[in-house]
């Protein structure tokens, strides 16, 4: 459908726009022939391949907390504290990184972030006490990832697309869960059969691997090559905004006076919570309590990352079609219910009623985001990757909170069960947080 998809070709139709009178950087630019694929779907080509790059670091904390607990004796709290600093950061670099984005381009801050990653991740290799944990894997690959995160998506797809927003959304959202599908297995098996060293320098070199093609490939703006965005017409690229981290600031208490703001951070919390923080951390370790192999267990992470691919990007068809909260509502209420069922299925092997639990939850996993940054782009306008990335670091705070406090129940009860029930009964909460957010936006500049 896509590879010759007319879509963009008839809405070239203001190529005039692509002419002289388009701006110094339309140049000697012939319009696109409508036969030919628009730029926009290589530019979310170079993103999705990325995304999945820079997946490898998501696939591993929940590998190294019995590695960890059994070589340094850490408790499962001091482990579950670093992945929390990691996810923390995650979350609270995301609006500015989209700041910087628009200040510096997304192909630079984005090979910085890679970098980062991939230095924080190979440090941890000498690492002797749990504070350089913390340090390595909590702040450096925290901050990098955070510059990663759906932000950049969120960004990619408000630039180069006008048209099929929601299904870019869902594409680029399930490149997480796709670099999950590749590394988790393998870095389990490195795990198991060689230790987790070898699986932190693979992280390191996924990160630096993605790098030449985000340099080389990764375009800023579609006027940079004197196009169009997908289904739009030609606009001038803006030009650079200064103070990335007073404009994050100023979004944030301009958006922070609106109810809708606070309804989706409340509820992209708990997405946070019941997802990164519970079941991509501590579903490893709870499912070996129950004297299920790591691999085993590490092999049902994957297919829920190939389950959520599926998920998400039918989210992002449905987010173009129905309404954006109501979604939400019904993606949050299934969740609960399937977390609420997990604790009785839990087993030494992998039998029917998992494999269902597995289904039905992985084709839920991220499907939120496309609804959620909907509501950013329409409440919020321009300003909608900013307040996304601001409502996405409250998806990591309950991320992080929840792995941290996983790994003190575990410590305390000897089971993860309590939180599994806690997690279910917040998924029911913002389901009816979602009914609440108003149907349409209050003026941009009210």
């Amino acid at each position: 459908m896509t590879q010759t998809d007319p879509g963009p070709g008839p809405s070239p139709a203001p190529t005039p726009a692509s002419g002289p009178a388009a701006g110094p950087d339309s140049t000697a630019v012939a319009p696109h022939p409508a036969h030919r694929v628009h730029r926009a779907w290589f530019v979310a080509a170079v993103a999705f391949v990325t995304i999945i790059g820079a997946a490898a670091f998501a696939s591993l904390p929940g590998l190294l907390i019995e590695p960890l607990h059994e070589e340094f004796d850490w408790s499962r709290g001091t482990i579950g504290l670093a992945v929390s600093v990691n996810l923390a950061l995650y979350g609270l670099t995301a609006p500015f990184a989209a700041a910087l984005m628009d200040r510096f381009g997304i192909r630079k801050v984005v090979a910085v972030a890679l970098t980062v990653i991939a230095g924080g991740s190979v440090a941890t290799v000498w690492m002797t006490t749990s504070w350089q944990l913390i340090l390595y894997w909590g702040v450096l690959v925290g901050l990098g990832s955070g510059s990663m995160a759906l932000a950049f998506a969120a960004t990619v797809t408000n630039r180069w697309f006008t048209a099929r927003r929601g299904l870019v959304t869902g594409i680029l959202t399930a490149a997480g869960a796709s670099g999950q599908l590749i590394f988790l297995p393998l870095l389990a098996w490195l795990v198991e059969n060689h230790g987790w060293r070898p699986a932190s320098v693979t992280v390191s070199l996924a990160a630096l691997t993605v790098v030449p093609f985000v340099w080389l490939l990764l375009r800023d703006h579609p006027a940079d090559i004197g196009t169009t965005p997908y289904g739009g017409t030609y606009t001038a690229k803006p030009a650079p905004v200064p103070g990335a981290a007073r404009r994050a600031v100023g979004v944030l208490v301009k958006a922070a006076r609106t109810g809708p703001f606070w309804l989706l951070a409340g509820t992209f919390a708990i997405c946070g919570a019941s997802t990164n923080g519970l079941v991509r951390t501590h579903f490893v370790p709870s499912a070996h309590d129950h004297g299920m192999p790591v691999t085993a267990a590490a092999g049902l992470l994957a297919v829920i990352g190939v389950l959520d691919v599926i998920g998400t990007v039918f989210s992002g068809w449905l987010t173009d079609r129905f309404e954006s909260r109501r979604l939400l509502a019904v993606y949050y209420a299934l969740r609960g219910i399937s977390l609420l069922f997990l604790p009785i299925l839990l087993a030494p092997t992998v039998h029917p009623p998992m494999v269902f639990f597995i289904v039905f939850y992985g084709l839920d996993w991220v499907a939120t985001v496309p609804p959620t940054i909907a509501l950013c782009r329409e409440h919020y306008g321009d300003d909608g990757a900013i307040v996304f990335g601001w409502v996405l670091a409250s998806h990591q705070i309950g991320a992080a909170v929840v792995a941290f406090l996983g790994g003190l129940a575990r410590d305390a009860f000897g089971s993860y069960d309590p939180v599994w029930y806690a997690s279910g009964a917040l998924c029911a909460m913002a389901a009816l947080m979602a009914m609440v957010i108003r149907r349409r936006a209050v003026p941009a500049g009210s």
